[in-house]
């Protein structure tokens, strides 16, 4: 049997151990209190699934982390090998031992078990709450862990750091590309906004030619960019017609006559 599975049993056996306890000592407790049998069967019951839920969540969390190798040994000499692993998970049968040396000479079965329950408990949270953060403190105050610790965090700062100068300078190569791009549309694009701002201007003549003219000028803008080309250009029309006409756009016809092409969409803000 392989290390990683030998700790993943102890760890459930002891887990399962320590909320068996728990449930002994509740039910002692309530039953000293004079609560009927029935009304604990009804507490349980509905109790049972939050339970068993929140020890499954656990041990996942648990397991992933005893399974894996810590990438953080040089820091903790101590409470990464696998003996102190396997002496952390087996601290509630640790305390179910201590719990009966405690108790010899007692007896009564109830009090027998109750001290055994309350040893599971007591050093269960000595050793998982008080010692162990402990123990991982006093580790951080060595030399080599706290040289260990000051190199791995620079080095996840200048990873981070990268990242972000790769994001900016994607960021910045693809704004260049769209400004390029833009430009090159600029050029491409002003003699269909001249004729666009012509057919804006003299639109009262010949509607119903002066939007098919307006509808082919908008297909070609289509083709040669999309969306982003055909705002562009319709842009740049309407900056022409206010220069030439010396009145505000009252009713945006381009945007009329191109409903339709592509995935051009008539908004009306007339």
């Amino acid at each position: 049997m392989s290390g990683r599975r030998t700790l993943k049993l102890i760890h459930f056996g002891g887990t399962a151990w320590l909320v068996l306890c728990l449930g002994y000592i509740l039910i002692t407790t309530l039953r000293q209190a004079g609560v009927n049998w029935w009304i604990i069967f009804s507490l349980s019951g509905h109790s049972a699934l939050v339970i068993l839920l929140l020890v499954s969540l656990y041990l996942f969390a648990i397991f992933r982390g005893v399974g894996e190798s810590r990438i953080i040994e040089a820091e903790h000499p101590l409470t990464s090998t696998s003996y102190y692993t396997a002496l952390y998970l087996a601290t509630p049968f640790l305390g179910c031992l201590a719990g009966c040396l405690g108790m010899i000479g007692v007896k009564g079965a109830e009090e027998f078990f109750v001290g055994i329950a309350l040893g599971t408990l007591g050093t269960t949270f000595l050793a998982w709450v008080i010692v162990d953060p402990a123990a991982g403190m006093l580790e951080m105050l060595f030399p080599p862990s706290r040289r260990h610790r000051t190199e791995r965090l620079a080095r996840i700062r200048a990873i981070r750091q990268k990242r972000q100068e790769k994001r900016a300078n994607l960021l910045d190569r693809v704004l260049a590309e769209e400004q390029e791009q833009r430009r090159r549309w600029q050029e491409a694009l002003e003699p269909y906004a001249q004729k666009l701002a012509e057919l804006l201007i003299g639109k009262e003549n010949d509607y119903a030619k002066t939007e098919c003219e307006a509808i082919s000028i908008g297909v070609s803008a289509w083709q040669m960019g999309g969306r982003g080309c055909m705002e562009q250009l319709r842009d740049m029309a309407l900056a022409l017609y206010q220069e030439r006409s010396g009145s505000p756009v009252v009713c945006d016809y381009v945007s009329s006559w191109w409903d339709g092409i592509g995935n051009w969409r008539y908004t009306s803000f007339c």
